[in-house]
């Protein structure tokens, strides 16, 4: 038995020398993958300052803290056909600070451009009455705003000496014409003809209207008050007379909308304004009309900008079917941009602003980001389009770019300074050992130990 265990012990104690043997026989590994043989053949360019990368030494030197310089080999920071900046990153690293990737696709870029519109009259529908003739009116027959009117509706009835002389006028032509029109000399009847084709021209000129014209021909009586009637179907809005009241031509009697079509204003970012041109197709919704959704189109684009919120103004037509909408109301306004774009895009997080240039970063291989400079286009739902920088198919990171972004500076400054042929020796001092620099910090201590000694023997002395 105890010759048993005695054996066991002497076979553990073979098998760990012969594995402490193998492992011996092999260098040490480092963290990158290469051995330490290799450090050890391959030449540094220089040797950096492990505080300030900027100070280098073309020898091994220490800092002021004691501190050994780093060397700084050929093939450090990144290969030969590598970019400047590229960063290579091991696989743990990429996962712990979550690095994720997209590609750049084709795709057809459309847009919706929502805005908050609101609702005015139709300019074009607007009729501002003014009388043409000086006199008083004599009575309203719409007097109150907001009154609904339809095309040739009675509004009021004024009464005016140059409507009355005019009136005369044509009865006196009318009766010519009746005396002169069998007359055997043709001058007589045409000139007959020709004063009453003026004076009834001049009725219609001062808006007489024609059941008045023809009433006058019948009854062959001068009216003491003519009408004046509604252009069109709408609504009043402005009354600016009553009952009484002297007018002029500057007077503005009435005011009439016709609301059967309404314009929509909206405000449109400049941003936006590559997407969107006139004859788009809109579509509306207002809060007091749950549920409804009103149809138009854009019918004109202003051309200049508001300074303060930095919107162009655009104008929408809709129509509006039982008078539902209404002048000033506001509403929700969605823009169906036709304008279609096919384009190489990316994830707009993929890009780095930096206001000076735009950059992203792209896979060159596994844990290895080059950075690279691109020209963007229009952006639509998350993505951007890219007129230049990335190809169609290539990867590019979208997330942990700053992080990617603070080592790819360090390590295109690095490679900055390997392109330098023989680096600047920022410090030429030999390097000192400790005892040395211990030796040399106690021999200044005891001379000025000694110059205080001397001091104080004089003031003594004296």
């Amino acid at each position: 038995m105890n010759k048993n265990i005695i054996v066991a012990i002497i076979t553990l104690a073979l098998g760990a020398g012969g594995g402490y043997w193998l492992a011996s026989q092999k260098p040490p590994v480092t963290p990158d993958g290469q051995s330490a043989k290799k450090d050890s053949e391959r030449k540094p360019l220089f040797y950096r300052n492990p505080m300030n990368p900027e100070v280098t030494s073309p020898v091994p030197a220490k800092d002021n803290m004691g501190m050994d310089y780093i060397p700084v080999f050929a093939d450090d920071g990144q290969s030969a056909n590598e970019p400047a900046g590229t960063v290579r990153i091991d696989p743990v690293t990429v996962q712990n600070i979550g690095v994720r990737t997209a590609l750049a696709e084709r795709k057809t870029l459309t847009r919706e451009v929502q805005s908050v519109g609101r609702v005015d009259y139709d300019e074009k529908l607007i009729t501002r009455l003014h009388p043409k003739t000086e006199g008083w009116i004599g009575k309203l027959r719409v007097d109150e705003t907001g009154e609904p009117v339809k095309k040739g509706e009675i509004l009021l009835s004024i009464y005016s000496p140059q409507l009355v002389s005019s009136q005369e006028e044509y009865l006196l032509a009318l009766n010519n014409m009746k005396i002169l029109k069998s007359s055997p000399f043709p001058d007589i009847r045409r000139g007959a003809k020709n004063l009453l084709r003026s004076t009834r021209e001049r009725l219609e000129l001062l808006d007489v209207p024609e059941h008045q014209i023809r009433e006058l021909e019948k009854k062959r009586k001068v009216m003491k008050f003519l009408h004046i009637h509604s252009p069109f179907d709408g609504i009043v809005v402005k009354i600016g007379a009553r009952d009484g009241q002297y007018v002029t031509p500057q007077t503005q009697i009435y005011m009439i909308a016709d609301l059967s079509n309404v314009w929509t204003y909206v405000d449109v970012y400049e941003y936006e304004m590559p997407w969107i041109k006139v004859g788009d197709e809109a579509h509306m919704r207002l809060a007091s009309l749950p549920g409804e959704i009103f149809s138009g189109k854009i019918t004109y684009i202003y051309p200049y900008l508001n300074a303060k919120t930095r919107t162009i103004k655009v104008r929408l037509e809709f129509k509006n079917p039982g008078l539902k909408l209404k002048p000033n109301m506001f509403a929700d306004v969605n823009i169906h941009a036709s304008k279609q774009v096919n384009a190489v895009v990316i994830p707009s997080e993929a890009v780095l602003r930096t206001g000076s240039r735009n950059a992203v970063f792209v896979v060159r291989g596994p844990g290895r980001y080059e950075p690279r400079d691109v020209k963007l286009g229009i952006s639509s739902g998350g993505l951007v389009q890219i007129l230049a920088g990335v190809k169609e198919g290539e990867e590019v990171v979208t997330s942990a770019q700053f992080l990617i972004d603070s080592e790819s500076k360090l390590r295109e400054a690095a490679a900055k300074m390997m392109e330098v042929k023989k680096p600047t020796v920022a410090d030429p001092r030999p390097a000192m050992d400790a005892e040395s620099k211990d030796m040399k910090d106690m021999k200044d201590m005891d001379m000025k130990g000694m110059d205080m000694k001397g001091m104080d023997t004089n003031k003594g002395e004296k």
